[in-house]
């Protein structure tokens, strides 16, 4: 074998280690460099049922004689949770469905049953990973009833209430598919009831996620309250006339409530086509 033909093959084996190095040293792409947002957000406005349509409906179903495990019109299965803790036995009992349906994703808490885990869980739900909660629900402590309600599609529904364990009524709380009763709405038009915000509220404190639109239907704002406090990371969307959703900014509030001695910051800012311009350093 000659010498240029030996030296050919060792700068070509040089070569290859050295693209190997410079694979391992790039900089991986930063998945959240781009505003553009491709899962959720809805560019409409949710179906609110602020209005007394659904309800209506509702009772014209009560009328109906009542089939077993049938829930709203949607036929469900039973199932339940058992642990043990500390000596006491809790149980819940709940109805589910296996309908195809994605929750609706303004709504903070989707409750779906994990049949992996045989648990009840409230985040990350994926059409397929589980079954959303539909129908009567109860949560039992030492065979006592302490908290029973009903569900919709995964979603808080109707009057839920709260015991103590002799059976005494604690709470009394109203929802409408996720939403709580008492939550506030504002509209640019009372006329067309076309939304510009949606307060979220609970026992007088503004309590879950909180929405504001565009005049063109399209999510302007996001964030999420507790106990009257914004937490976690709220999000300002550009106005592209429901073509595509692009963040603006993204403001970094306290991760819980009643946090001493933290300033809220801009975390992070895009240009209407998507690129990023601003991040602060971590």
């Amino acid at each position: 074998m000659s010498r240029f033909y030996i030296s050919f093959i060792f700068l070509l084996l040089l070569s290859k280690v050295s693209l190997a190095q410079d694979e391992e040293t790039k900089p991986k792409s930063d998945p959240d460099s781009s505003g553009v947002v491709n899962r959720l957000l809805p560019t409409t406005m949710p179906l609110l049922l602020f209005d007394d349509s659904k309800e209506k409906e509702e009772k014209k179903e009560k009328k109906k004689k009542a089939r077993k495990n049938e829930w709203f019109g949607i036929k469900t299965k039973k199932g339940y949770t058992r642990q043990e803790i500390r000596g006491q036995q809790f149980f819940e009992h709940f109805n589910y469905t296996d309908a195809n349906r994605q929750p609706d994703p303004y709504i903070r808490d989707v409750y779906w049953f994990d049949p992996q885990e045989k648990s009840i869980k409230t985040k990350d739900y994926e059409t397929g990973k589980g079954y959303l909660l539909h129908g009567p629900y109860e949560r039992l402590v030492n065979e006592e009833v302490v908290e029973s309600g009903m569900f919709y599609y995964g979603t808080k529904h109707k009057t839920w209430m709260l015991y103590d364990a002799n059976n005494v009524l604690q709470d009394k709380n109203h929802f409408n598919e996720g939403w709580p009763r008492e939550s506030r709405t504002r509209y640019f038009d009372q006329t067309t009831k076309s939304i510009q915000e949606i307060i979220p509220v609970q026992y007088g404190l503004e309590e879950g996620n909180y929405f504001y639109f565009y005049e063109d239907k399209q999510v302007a704002v996001t964030g999420e309250y507790q106990f009257g406090e914004k937490v976690g990371l709220w999000t300002q969307y550009w106005d592209t006339n429901n073509s595509k959703t692009i963040r603006k900014r993204e403001i970094q509030y306290q991760e819980t409530a009643y946090t001493k001695n933290f300033r809220p910051y801009i975390r992070a800012e895009w240009d209407k086509d998507g690129n990023l311009v601003y991040r602060k350093d971590n």
